[in-house]
């Protein structure tokens, strides 16, 4: 896996040469915030040595570099999910490359179902913590790690996304993240379960890079847009055209607080 972790950074730093500082994924429905970068270079996953390849709609599959709020940044157009049957390795890769051009924080952000009642559609939601309910983990060849769990996701990133919520008053909640393996959504006695369990909400991605940039030493914000509601009494089929148009509902309010918290950071 080394030869090809420096076989993709080779070919990426060869066209985009110097450090970066700030890793971005951008995912279902939340390709947007790519116009507000000033971009200096493109490329499709598939030209990538070794890179994963996306296959799920709405993931362009494409990295990007460029400039956001005067920061160097590399953005992914797109992840890669368990369920696409990648593996934990193939999942987290981007992570390794990531790390290797430079960058000191990541950005990661889904789309996830609602289970605190107190949520709604098209909220934007801070990750606090997560409950990793894959059963898997990218990490099984590491030294164990008993350290302090919380520092999963920087508590001066969540201060600071919370302070830049208010001042560009955007509503913002906070809370656990569940991911499922996927690719079904779940039944209603399975969202009671990960209710009772401690969950806030629930998705089908992000623990894993979480995981492996934490094991880096990347300081991670994990930021969520509400795309459906998982309220076992109510509950309503979740079609892919409500998540994608509760995504583009939300998007320009995470839009905004991801520019603007970008522009904080040092």
């Amino acid at each position: 896996m080394q030869r090809k972790y420096l076989e993709a950074v080779e070919y990426l730093t060869l066209r985009n040469p110097g450090k970066w500082d700030i890793g971005i994924i951008l995912g279902t429905g939340l390709g947007g915030l790519v116009k507000d970068i000033s971009v200096t270079d493109t490329i499709d996953y598939s030209h990538i040595p070794n890179f994963p390849v996306s296959t799920v709609e709405s993931h362009k599959g494409k990295l990007i570099f460029g400039e956001l709020s005067g920061k160097k940044i590399v953005a992914m157009q797109g992840r890669f999910h368990y369920y696409e049957g990648y593996s934990m390795q193939q999942v987290t890769f981007p992570i390794h490359i990531m790390k290797a051009l430079g960058i000191k924080y990541l950005i990661a952000s889904n789309a996830c179902g609602a289970l605190n009642p107190q949520f709604r559609k098209t909220d934007l939601m801070i990750m606090t913590s997560h409950i990793n309910l894959l059963y898997d983990t990218p990490l099984k060849k590491s030294r164990p790690d008993f350290s302090d769990g919380r520092r999963f996701y920087s508590r001066r990133l969540i201060r600071l996304a919370e302070e830049t919520a208010k001042e560009c008053r955007i509503g913002i909640q906070k809370g656990c993240y569940a991911p499922v393996q996927g690719p079904n959504l779940e039944t209603a006695s399975e969202y009671r379960m990960v209710r009772k369990m401690g969950g806030d909400t629930v998705g089908m991605s992000t623990i894993p890079e979480v995981l492996v940039a934490n094991s880096l030493g990347i300081e991670c914000l994990g930021l969520s847009i509400i795309t459906d509601e998982g309220f076992p009494d109510t509950l309503k089929v979740a079609e892919l055209k409500d998540i994608l148009e509760a995504a583009s509902v939300a998007e320009p309010k995470l839009t905004m607080l991801i520019r603007n918290l970008v522009s904080k950071l040092d």
